[in-house]
């Protein structure tokens, strides 16, 4: 037969007390010059803001900022600025794209801007207006419309902003 003491009794374990603070830290000194650097805090890094378009998604009518990465699994048109935009075998993405690097599986039409390298796999097909630093087109890949190399004396396009 079960007691009741054990069931309901409190046990001491779970009762919430609170730690006192930490005392004050000693003015920390410089580290030698041969001392390793200790590495940031979890808080200081920043996590890759990367936007994933699933395989039965549909967007439309939008503008991607502050995106590190997007990868386009379905469909989506929009107006892109980030680092990367990966398209998937079976992803369209319309509109206009500035981008560090891409790497095109499916298919991509509109403004293509790569200010690093664009690469277009033997099942992509890019049509448009597209300028890149570097290219790389696999056998059996499609590229149609006006390209141009980027010119390499000019530091790479970032966002264009009007200015008042």
């Amino acid at each position: 037969m079960l007691q009741k003491d054990g069931l309901f009794r409190r046990r001491e374990e779970s009762v919430f007390r609170p730690t006192p603070p930490p005392p004050p830290a000693a003015p920390a000194e410089k580290p030698a010059p041969h001392a390793e650097a200790k590495p940031a805090d979890k808080a200081d890094e920043r996590k890759e803001a990367k936007l994933i378009v699933g395989p039965d998604i549909k967007m439309k009518g939008v503008e991607v900022t502050d995106c590190d990465t997007l990868v386009v699994e379905g469909r989506i048109e929009a107006t892109l600025d980030s680092r990367v935009i990966e398209i998937a075998p079976n992803g369209t993405f319309c509109g206009t794209v500035a981008v560090d690097s891409a790497e095109i599986h499916g298919r991509l039409e509109g403004e293509l801007t790569v200010r690093k390298q664009l690469v277009i796999h033997g099942t992509g097909k890019v049509s448009g207006k597209i300028r890149y630093a570097r290219i790389k087109v696999e056998e059996g890949a499609e590229l149609a419309g006006e390209i141009q190399m980027l010119d390499k004396t000019l530091p790479p396009a970032g966002p264009q902003r009007k200015l008042s």
